[in-house]
């Protein structure tokens, strides 16, 4: 039985996507109506990065000593210039590690293509695509040696369907918020959490999104939302393009662990090793 669940993330863990009058519902509130009598706390807010869940947001979820967590964290890391694929994994390591111990059963994601839904430059979008591999690798790691679950956004139904995404295609809309909880489910119950209310895809309708919108948030938010990040990948994009034409061309990077023991990845300019139990 769960009786306290704790979400923990960014903008889409607060709902953002999914409008209802005085604010957001989304994936927590639709994943806590599936524990009824469930304590639900979640502390997200919009930008966080896997250091700001470790630092400011695990106390407060440790606290609840909750039987069940969500983490969904990750994707603002990709797209910052100080992207770190070592810190990530300590800092993501310690968040789930801690939950583990506190008893919970936690869930995280591995992430999908977003250049697939929200178009970018050849250049920025292998770019983010070589983040967010290596981010999955982090993911892959910790999951393993921690025996958390996890949903891959990737392969999840209708990760790059129109109807998924809201108006920004960067946050869920209603139904991928729908989406995002029923798999959250899922992959809770199969680590023994009983669901009671399972989790519907049929949308009840929150704020009306018209043609308006797009227009209007392409022109306000969207595209000083693409120049801020194009400042923030762009020198990494011409790292890709320079290795490429002196014929070295960026590899993909992995954590490859080892069943038995210790499992090195090469991270860049570092070394990461990864002790599995």
């Amino acid at each position: 039985m769960v009786r306290s669940l704790v979400v923990l993330g960014d903008s889409t863990t607060v709902g953002v996507g999914d409008p209802v009058s005085g604010g957001w519902r989304g994936v927590g509130r639709l994943l806590a109506a599936a524990f009824a009598g469930a304590r639900y706390t979640n502390p997200s807010f919009p930008g966080a990065r896997v250091a700001d869940v470790r630092r400011k947001q695990l106390p407060a979820a440790l606290a609840q000593v909750p039987d069940a967590a969500v983490v969904l964290v990750g994707m603002n890391d990709t797209l910052r210039s100080d992207f770190d694929a070592v810190r990530l994994h300590e800092d993501l390591d310690a968040i789930v590690g801690e939950l583990v111990a506190a008893g919970s059963a936690v869930v995280t994601v591995r992430f999908h293509d977003h250049s697939r839904v929200f178009r970018l430059p050849g250049a920025l979008r292998r770019a983010l695509k070589g983040r967010i591999e290596e981010l999955n690798a982090v993911v892959d790691a910790v999951v393993k040696r921690h025996g958390a679950g996890c949903v891959d956004l990737d392969l999840m139904e209708g990760a790059y369907e129109l109807d998924t995404w809201a108006v920004d295609r960067l946050h869920p809309s209603e139904l991928g918020h729908r989406r995002l909880a029923l798999a959250f489910a899922n992959r809770l119950a199969d680590q023994g959490c009983a669901v009671t209310e399972p989790v519907s895809l049929v949308c009840t309708g929150g704020l009306r999104i018209t043609p308006l919108h797009h227009v209007a948030w392409l022109l306000i938010k969207g595209i000083p939302w693409v120049w801020r990040r194009s400042r923030d990948l762009l020198p990494y994009a011409i790292a890709i393009f320079y290795r490429a034409w002196i014929g070295r061309p960026e590899t993909r990077r992995a954590l490859m662990l080892d069943d038995e023991a210790v499992a090195t990845a090469d991270l860049g300019d570092h070394r990461l090793s990864i002790e599995t139990p």
